[in-house]
């Protein structure tokens, strides 16, 4: 049997192709460790809980951050990712020529609807290893909420489950208290 062999594309290659028009920037991709994956599409509940979110942030947050709801943010030279929620710190270019990286996201935040746990395990294990100071990660089916915080090179050394019932601030607002029940919907 032939081994196949994978290509795999850095981040100028995906971007070079987003212009030739080969992959559209309204497509629902992203580049995760040099392969383009197509996101799955949405349902109800997924949209219920990213919209909420969106909701909570653009109310709550300081004026000195901005909320993206599946933008692209740069990892590394082989990873492009579009979480469901960034909060970065604000820039007066609202980052037009160049995605947030690592160092300008506060959170990440990521819904799932369907279980795919393996891949969403690489998807924040690479949060991590980024440096991404914390990533939440919505489990609908399960009901649980779990939160990953002190990013190392090999993940998050603290993860945390939450339930209904619970609260759970983001690490850089402490002051904001967010129901589980309500994001869980």
């Amino acid at each position: 049997m032939i081994d196949p062999k994978r290509r795999l594309f850095n981040v100028s290659e995906y971007h070079a192709m987003m212009d030739a028009g080969i992959l559209r920037e309204d497509e629902r991709v992203e580049l995760i460790e040099g392969e383009i994956l197509f996101k799955i599409p949405t349902g109800s509940r997924h949209s219920r809980a990213v919209a909420y979110l969106d909701r909570t942030f653009q109310r709550s947050l300081s004026p000195d951050t901005l909320v993206f709801v599946q933008g692209p943010v740069f990892l590394n030279g082989v990873s492009e990712a579009r979480p469901d929620i960034t909060v970065v710190r604000f820039r007066y270019d609202f980052y037009v020529d160049s995605p947030p990286a690592p160092q300008d996201a506060l959170l990440f935040v990521e819904v799932a609807a369907k279980s795919r746990d393996d891949e969403r395990d690489a998807r924040i294990s690479l949060y991590g290893r980024s440096g991404v100071s914390e990533t939440w990660l919505v489990k609908l089916r399960k009901s649980v909420l779990e939160v990953y915080r002190q990013p190392t090179p090999h993940g998050y050394a603290e993860v945390r489950q939450l339930r209904r019932g619970e609260t759970v601030s983001p690490q850089a607002f402490p002051e904001l208290q967010v129901k589980v029940d309500e994001i869980l919907g």
